[in-house]
């Protein structure tokens, strides 16, 4: 039996859909399941083919036990080892580097000394900091934000010196982004799906979360959602996510990649409208089948390099020849 194990927390409608959605499909040998954790032995084995985890970014704990099952051969989606791209500069950059859009960025010293350092630690940090060459490159309005992804701290627009400074002084020991603030004609947020599947949608991020994502009946042009596809996959591409939101603002026809990671994004009937939610369950539900009846093998050896293998960017002939082989099986799977 090939079994999908779901690793969630508070969200009530997303990941007991998609697990209604596979067990119904009756495909033979699959199954899937909330999987239960409790304390673990680094010789311990797991039942499960394919882990979805929407949890581990919240419950440290949860990261290590799936560290352990990624070893023991189990297909996470997304890959535990990934943590290290919790990082908003490294984002930003690495877009850059491919080239994509994205504002104009620096990433600041901690207001306050970090846990554990004092003065003389911080004595490779140029002080003072040059804030007139920091806000004539970013510009005017900005915002502040945590480098480190977080769900516990908001961000800060700013529009002038004294408003960031004022922001800054809250941040205590936490490095921060500096970051231009697009002033957007439209804004969207795309759901990515196994690096090949991907959902536009009209967003807008300063609402309650209830009223983000506009209605359907407002449209997006047949351009606009190939060319922000392209990016979102590129970008998933890139960073190895298999399952990820991305959020783009617009101006001037010109789509700026905003937001790069976020693989638990929130997936909730009452907040995505009916046709969204179905189809980000059947996509996930049809993604995560596919991996569980993928051959893959345990990792041989204990070295970063293999640990990471998943995180690497599907580029050239490797890319176009596991496109196919997924190509395929998606045919004999549905057939």
């Amino acid at each position: 039996m090939k079994k999908i194990g779901f690793l969630y927390g508070i969200e009530q409608t997303f990941s007991r859909s998609v697990i209604e959605s596979i067990n119904n499909l009756n495909i033979k040998g699959v199954s899937a399941e909330l999987m239960k954790v409790g304390a673990t032995k680094t010789e311990d084995i797991f039942k499960y083919k394919v882990i979805l985890d929407r949890a581990s970014h919240e419950v440290p704990f949860y990261r290590s036990v799936l560290k352990l099952a990624f070893l023991r051969g189990v297909k996470i989606v997304n890959n535990p080892f990934l943590s290290f791209a919790d990082d908003n500069f490294f984002h930003a950059s690495l877009a850059e580097n491919i080239n994509i859009n994205v504002p104009k960025s620096v990433i600041l010293p901690s207001k306050e000394h970090p846990p554990g350092t004092n003065s003389e630690t911080m004595r490779n940090m140029v002080f003072p900091i040059d804030w007139d060459a920091v806000f004539e490159h970013v510009g005017f309005p900005a915002y502040i934000k945590p480098n480190l992804l977080s769900p516990f701290h908001d961000s800060y627009k700013v529009y002038n010196p004294s408003e960031f400074f004022s922001a800054y002084d809250l941040t205590g020991n936490r490095p921060m982004l500096l970051q231009e603030s697009i002033e957007y004609d439209t804004y969207y947020k795309c759901f990515v799906i196994g690096k090949k599947h991907v959902r536009v949608m009209t967003y807008n991020p300063i609402k309650p979360h209830q009223q983000r994502y506009i209605s359907l009946e407002w449209g997006i042009d047949e351009e606009t959602r190939r060319r922000l596809s392209e990016f979102s996959i590129k970008i998933c591409e890139t960073f190895g996510f298999d399952f990820n939101a991305i959020e783009f603002a617009v101006k001037d026809n010109v789509p700026y990649a905003v937001e790069f990671m976020n693989p638990a994004a929130t997936a909730e009937l009452s907040i995505l409208h009916e046709k969204n939610f179905n189809w980000i369950v059947e996509n996930t539900a049809s993604f995560l089948i596919e991996k569980a009846l993928e051959r893959k093998k345990t990792p041989s050896a204990l070295n970063w390099n293999e640990l990471l293998l998943d995180a690497k960017a599907e580029t050239g002939k490797v890319a176009k020849k596991r496109k196919s082989i997924r190509k395929k099986r998606s045919k004999i799977l549905y057939k």
